[in-house]
């Protein structure tokens, strides 16, 4: 009867590959990865250059108004941004957490009578998996911490940037200044806590077979930082797999191509590494380079007091204990995270 062949024809069409549920979802995974690389890369950029375009055509208001009220809200970074909870909740952040996928994994509870400052590590080249985790509730980051509300920390100077800074922002991503994280007042009885990734350049290097390197001297500074305005408590949060998202350019240690390159291995990494996103360039359905475990592991907190003036001895005691808190995390998850019983984490 005619209800049979219109329900057969339907069922033709949903059959067709370009409608495939499935492929679909993948390639808005994709879709969702490639707009927040495009934005981490061009958005501050085009930002400004639409600016100063617009001030430059009959337009020009729009870029004064902007400009003034820019001025007044200059601060508003630094006092915890205007944080938008629709945003964080978007669905392309779905998408995005699915397409490695990220998760987020709680080992230890954390009290809401504190402030934290967590460390990941390694950084990586963009620090996907911070950012899916803590920058958007993808993997549900504020229920999982009841009572908590996260910030992403991020450079200072991208508050600078036109447009980029209101994106930011509605994100809870706040800025930092070398070596100094503040944690921002809660709500209603919440506590801020504030990620922050530690170190970016000295930790994107090429990943080596069975080892994970992770870069100490310079979190001392941010150590004597909390000691002595006692801005939280201290705990690690481990990426196993953040560098292996990318396929890194082997330089030999000691060659003088290595000594070059090692003040921008930034730039080297984002411009030479081979991505999931230019396999996905080439052909949306590729899969390969997809990582399974983009997972981050919130560790033990280190509780760290407020000293006026701390000493070098104290440094290095709270120093050391948060370092033996990351390997102790690193030992025992890297299993069950796709790395092999003898990956080792090592501290320089």
């Amino acid at each position: 009867g005619t209800g049979s062949s219109i329900l057969s024809a339907l069922q033709d069409l949903f059959s067709i590959t370009w409608l495939n549920r499935s492929k679909v979802e993948k390639q808005l995974q994709i879709f969702s990865v490639l707009q927040w690389v495009l934005t981490f890369l061009m958005l501050g950029m085009a930002g400004s250059i639409i600016f100063m375009y617009t001030f430059c055509t009959d337009c020009w208001l729009i870029s004064v108004l902007y400009f003034t009220w820019l001025v007044f809200d200059w601060n508003t970074p630094k006092k915890g941004g205007r944080r938008s909870e629709w945003v964080r909740n978007w669905a392309v952040w779905r998408y995005f957490r699915d397409y490695f996928p990220v998760q987020l994994v709680k080992t230890h509870n954390l009290l809401t009578t504190r402030n934290y400052i967590l460390g990941s590590h390694p950084h990586g080249i963009m620090g996907l998996g911070i950012f899916c985790n803590f920058g958007t509730e993808a993997t549900e980051v504020s229920k999982k911490f009841a009572g908590i509300r996260p910030y992403l920390a991020t450079l200072a100077g991208n508050f600078r940037m036109p447009v980029l800074r209101e994106y930011l922002m509605s994100g809870g991503i706040c800025p930092v200044k070398r070596g100094q994280v503040e944690p921002r007042q809660g709500h209603s009885g919440q506590v801020s806590q504030v990620y922050a990734g530690y170190l970016g350049g000295a930790e994107i290097q090429p990943v080596s077979p069975g080892l994970l390197k992770v870069r100490s001297p310079s979190r001392k500074a941010k150590i004597h930082s909390i000691l002595e305005h006692g801005r939280g408590d201290s705990s690690p949060s481990l990426s196993p797999q953040e560098l292996r998202v990318f396929q890194h350019i082997r330089v030999p240690t000691g060659t003088t191509r290595r000594e070059i390159l090692t003040p921008w291995q930034s730039f080297v990494c984002l411009f030479n590494a081979r991505s999931d996103l230019h396999m996905a360039a080439r052909n949306m359905t590729q899969s390969s380079y997809r990582n399974p475990q983009q997972s981050a592991l919130v560790g033990e907190p280190i509780t760290i007091p407020k000293v006026e003036q701390p000493t070098q001895k104290d440094i290095d005691l709270y120093h050391s204990m948060y370092m033996e808190a990351l390997v102790k995390l690193f030992d025992n998850y890297k299993t069950k995270f796709g790395l092999p019983e003898t990956e080792v984490l090592e501290v320089n």
